[in-house]
């Protein structure tokens, strides 16, 4: 797919420990050879894109799977349903109690006295910066700066309100910068960043596709969107269940509403308009995941979100193969997979106004 006469962009959503379904996605893209121009991430989606920008192409893959901790190669081990939600809710439960090896620790959740780190930030659950020693490790940030490919995070301003963007063509992104947009308030301190007290993206903008489709643009835009959080789902029957769809839609549903928003403007702008295409796809069968996914930090629940996304992206990109999806016309159009063939994609179009009851 080299040589496309279009551009690539990568839009990849918060999700804490799900991220390792974006980098199983980002897998399939590198084996295809489709690798993005500029990626925008926030929270997980930030981590992820971090660690892709600040490495050699050769090298991502295998940073991504030091990250998630998914080494690869394993049959996946096929546990009974009742097992399997057993094993996900104990690593929840452990990760809860003790936090993520390289990633955060608690704080003060035994009492004022435990700060092992002597964190001076503002309260919080759990102290993230063992994540910025992560990066560290992981990531080249001089490469990273160099913008191949532009790296975008999204972060919001605790104080104000206000979404920021940060953007190595306009700015130096370290460790700080990539830690605010996970910084998830109360469970992660919010950090500042010059004057401003900064906490995870996820609060309001979940899915930064405005950075990516706010910019002018006189080429074509592919630009493909990995939510971690899908917006349809079942009938909740048990609390885990309702506890589940909760956090689903409390994400899920900022990015219908942008979508639905950015569709509207683009119909105004008629035939002038610029031509992009979104592609969305979504984590959406989350059937074996419990109500702590997002803390689930355990091997075998990354390496099957890994193998997740890595088989949906796949397949879309099958469908960009065959010639499924149009591109060059001018306005926005999104596609994402048909949920009674998932092989398939089928254009979608939002609406801003509710449902009719």
């Amino acid at each position: 797919m080299n040589g496309q006469p279009y551009d690539v962009a990568l839009v990849l959503s918060g999700g804490n420990a799900l991220g390792a379904y974006q980098a199983g996605a980002y897998e399939a893209l590198h084996d295809q050879g489709l690798e993005p121009s500029w990626i925008a991430g926030a929270s997980a989606g930030a981590v992820n894109g971090a660690v892709i920008c600040g490495n050699k192409a050769a090298d991502r893959v295998g940073r991504l799977r030091e990250l998630w901790n998914c080494p690869g190669g394993a049959e996946p081990f096929d546990l009974p349903a009742m097992v399997e939600t057993v094993r996900r809710s104990w690593a929840t439960a452990l990760t809860l109690a003790a936090g993520h090896p390289g990633l955060f620790v608690p704080r003060h959740i035994y009492g004022p006295w435990w700060n092992p780190l002597g964190n001076d930030e503002p309260a919080s659950l759990y102290d993230l910066r063992p994540l910025a020693h992560t990066l560290q490790r992981l990531v080249d940030f001089d490469r990273l700066n160099e913008g191949s490919p532009r790296l975008s995070i999204a972060a919001a301003d605790i104080q104000s309100g206000e979404d920021v963007a940060f953007d190595t063509n306009s700015h130096r992104i370290g460790c700080d910068e990539i830690r605010a947009s996970a910084a998830l308030i109360p469970m992660f301190p919010p950090v500042a960043i010059g004057e401003r007290l900064l906490g995870d993206a996820g609060i309001s903008v979940n899915l930064p596709l405005d950075i990516i489709l706010s910019e002018k643009r006189t080429r074509p835009l592919l630009c493909i969107a990995v939510d971690l959080l899908p917006l349809s789902g079942d009938r909740p029957h048990t609390l885990g269940d309702s506890a589940k769809r909760s956090q689903d839609l409390m994400f899920a549903t900022q990015s219908r509403r942008a979508l639905a928003a950015w569709q509207a403007l683009f119909d105004a702008g008629g035939e002038q308009a610029a031509s992009v295409t979104v592609l969305r796809l979504a984590y959406a069968d989350q059937a074996k995941e419990v109500a702590g996914k997002a803390f689930d930090f355990s091997s075998q629940s990354a390496e099957a979100r890994w193998r997740a996304g890595h088989e949906a992206m796949t397949s879309m990109l099958s469908a960009l193969g065959r010639g499924e999806i149009a591109m060059g016309d001018p306005g926005l159009s999104v596609y994402q997979p048909d949920p009674h063939a998932p092989n398939k994609l089928e254009p979608v179009r939002f609406s801003m106004r509710p449902a009719a009851a």
